[in-house]
């Protein structure tokens, strides 16, 4: 299985490379849909200088984006809430760094509870738009970014079949794997999407609960290195090797 793995690899490695026209084109018609969405929403907001809005890209861009949108988000609800999920979903799909500046927001604008729900539902949306579509194009653009990690994964995934919800519950709760790769190279080592889904959904909301909380003394932060104290990481480790325990088991039994 292993030895076949790496041939899969191989040939994806020496394979078309770039895209083809219809795949471009794919992926074209899916951030045009994101722009025609976005921009629906902006018609809807009242007439005003939203030259603040851009992609946070640090601890500063968050800030200003609160404060200007506190006002926003009691008089237009559902506008602000369509355009954050957009926003986010876009960003996952696409592979935009910068989600956690996202999830912060979600904190400092809608308080926990509420925040902890949104960002988990769009990041489950974003990671699953991701997987679709790069079902759709990703296998060269995978197989030529990271054919090693891709090797690995596959291997492993092979390894743990018959618990495979487990061990992708491990790698959404650990850093083992970046997200965005597991969120692209999933549907090319054959992860079903329905545990896929499963354990992106269930997986993330540790960590989300985590960088909402921290956005709500968002003044208090000082880098993103904060978020995460020593307790949060233990807690996180804790919570991913209890899920993959029943993993370890069944292979001792083997």
């Amino acid at each position: 299985m292993e030895r076949r793995g790496e041939r899969d690899c191989k040939e994806n490695v020496e394979g078309r490379f770039p895209l083809t026209f219809w795949e471009v084109a794919g992926a074209s018609a899916v951030v045009g849909a994101f722009v025609l969405g976005l921009a629906c929403v902006y018609l809807t907001m009242p007439a005003s200088d939203y030259s603040f809005l851009k992609l946070p890209r640090s601890l500063e861009d968050i800030q200003i984006l609160r404060d200007h949108l506190e006002d926003y988000t009691s008089d237009y609800t559902v506008q602000v809430l369509v355009g954050y999920c957009m926003v986010y979903i876009f960003m996952q799909t696409f592979m935009i760094p910068g989600t956690v500046f996202m999830s912060l927001l979600a904190g400092s604008l809608f308080g926990v509870f509420k925040g902890v729900a949104l960002v988990v539902f769009t990041a489950t949306a974003g990671a699953s738009s991701c997987y679709f579509l790069s079902k759709l194009i990703g296998r060269p653009l995978v197989s030529f970014l990271w054919p090693d990690k891709l090797s690995f994964f596959q291997a492993q995934v092979a390894k743990r079949r018959e618990r495979l919800l487990n061990y992708m519950l491990f790698l959404r709760v650990t850093p083992t794997l970046p997200n965005t790769f597991i969120n692209v190279a999933s549907p090319m080592v054959d992860v079903p999407y329905h545990i896929f889904f499963l354990a992106t959904f269930i997986g993330l909301i540790p960590a989300a609960y985590v960088t909402v909380r921290a956005g709500i003394a968002l003044g208090e932060l000082r880098s993103v290195g904060d978020l995460y104290d020593f307790q949060s990481i233990a807690t996180l480790f804790l919570i991913g090797v209890v899920s993959v325990t029943p993993t370890l088991m069944s292979k001792n039994k083997s």
